[in-house]
């Protein structure tokens, strides 16, 4: 009796063979994130770029002006369904809800696997997964 219980429940528990990830349209996107104020951003580089900055980064050319911190430091949290990106804050939201797909591309570092969408305007949102994944056209297959 409970061998044919635990053949039936085998027959109905199929394994699954992998979950099909697209990237999101991006007019869904929404900002999760605050930008930094004028003020906040000034106060940051002072600090992170001042002599304490080998606590930190050992030259990673971050501080070789406050315009230049700015590219990189002035960026918010957005996210579209599971797919997160920290995106600048010097782009309208029109303008980042209006950007197109480009290219999609899947990476394995160590355990975990990213799946990528880079869209216009250099903007890229990211999935982290850690079952291996393969870009198959316009869509990622990840295994379990």
């Amino acid at each position: 009796m409970i061998r044919r219980l635990a053949f039936a429940l085998c027959l109905i528990a199929l394994p699954v063979t992998g979950a099909e990830v697209i990237c999101p349209d991006l007019s869904t996107a929404q900002q999760v994130g605050n930008c930094a104020s004028e003020q906040e951003l000034k106060f940051s580089f002072t600090g992170y770029c001042s002599d304490n900055q080998r606590l930190y980064d050992k030259e990673d050319g971050s501080c070789l002006s406050l315009e230049h911190y700015k590219k990189i430091k002035d960026v918010s949290l957005w996210e579209a369904g599971e797919f997160q990106g920290y995106l600048h804050c010097s782009l309208p939201a029109e303008t980042i809800r209006a950007s197109k797909l480009h290219h999609m591309g899947a990476v394995r570092i160590g355990p975990m696997t990213r799946v990528v969408c880079s869209y216009d305007n250099g903007l890229d949102l990211t999935y982290r997964t850690k079952a291996p994944c393969t870009v198959e056209g316009s869509r990622a297959v990840c295994k379990d």
